[in-house]
């Protein structure tokens, strides 16, 4: 399932000391929501955002650098990832409100900042409810559920670039739209402030309750999966139809590939059976996208990151294991 790999000793003496934490050749596989992937030459874990600032700063710019948050919209390839893996965990887990301000580390999970302004009797944030991911990973995709998404609520963003420099960003600043953020790609968010308003927990509790209702009863929630898969079409789709519709007019629900298979529940979505690699769930996006392109003339795009080395160059040729 996974490729092995001699992990290269030479990396850790070329990383600068810091006051968090290393360890080196981690499989990442439990790290994401597929269960897939291979393994991470070295992982990091800063003490805080002026660890992360020093590490960033002084660490050799030829090693490379990846982020990883909640895992639960990302496919890590099953040849594993090189350089340094960066997360961003318990410094950076803290919430504090002031009024109808909130802010809240990039490591913050979006479900238990729902809870906590909820509990604050701050609206706004149901919608959080229903997004698996982390602060941060919100911040890079403007993530977004059942009519809201994160721009709605950012007053500004915090981050640390590539060479250790921080920056604060306003909502215009970030350029925010569907799934997409105009933030370099190097900067790493550290905390955002957002703004909600003051409401009746009671209500707020409802409509958190609907959301979880609403997923549980249209997503294979229970599964392991990776959440929508492909973003919805833009400017090429005047009538506006939803990917998971173009993915079921193309024959493709349930189709499968190795150990991935389309849901039969929600199209957008792929599972990993319990045996399959990420190969199998990468090639099997891409067998949806060309058939989807070949019934419409839409070119779905991918919704679920993609990160690492293939095990294998064949690894998406095609096969005759696409089975309808």
């Amino acid at each position: 399932m996974m490729a092995s790999r001699q992990y290269d000793q030479t990396l850790l003496p070329r990383l600068p000391v810091v006051r968090g934490r290393y360890v080196e050749n981690v499989d990442l596989a439990g790290s994401t929501w597929f269960r897939v992937g291979g393994p991470a030459d070295v992982v990091f874990r800063p003490a805080d955002r002026g660890d992360l600032a020093a590490f960033l700063k002084t660490c050799p710019r030829d090693i490379p650098r990846t982020v990883l948050g909640l895992g639960s919209n990302l496919l890590i390839r099953d040849g594993g990832v090189r350089g340094v893996v960066i997360r961003l965990d318990r410094a950076f887990n803290q919430i504090d409100i002031e009024g109808e301000f909130v802010t809240a580390g990039a490591g913050v999970l979006d479900v238990n900042l729902a809870r906590v302004c909820r509990d604050g009797g701050l609206v706004g944030f149901e919608f959080m409810r229903g997004i698996p991911g982390t602060v941060g990973g919100g911040l890079r995709m403007n993530g977004g559920a059942y009519g809201r998404a994160f721009r709605d609520l950012l007053v500004w963003a915090e981050a640390v670039d590539g060479h250790g420099v921080s920056h604060q960003a306003g909502l215009d600043e970030l350029d925010l739209s569907y799934r997409h953020c105009g933030a370099p790609e190097d900067w790493i968010f550290t905390r955002a402030r957002f703004k909600g308003a003051q409401g009746g927990r009671d209500a707020i509790s409802a409509r958190m309750r609907e959301i979880s209702q609403a997923r549980k009863d249209s997503q294979p929630v229970n599964t392991r999966t990776g959440g929508s898969t492909f973003k919805n079409p833009g400017s090429d789709n005047p009538n506006g139809v939803k990917a998971w519709e173009l993915i079921d007019r193309a024959g493709c629900r349930g189709l499968v590939r190795g150990g991935a298979m389309v849901s039969e529940l929600h199209c957008n979505f792929l599972i990993n059976t319990g045996q399959a690699t990420a190969a199998d769930l990468e090639a099997l996006g891409e067998e949806i996208r060309r058939r989807v392109h070949a019934n419409s003339g839409i070119m779905l795009q991918w919704e679920i990151r993609h990160i690492g080395e293939f095990a294998s160059e064949v690894a998406l040729a095609p096969s005759p294991e696409v089975s309808p």
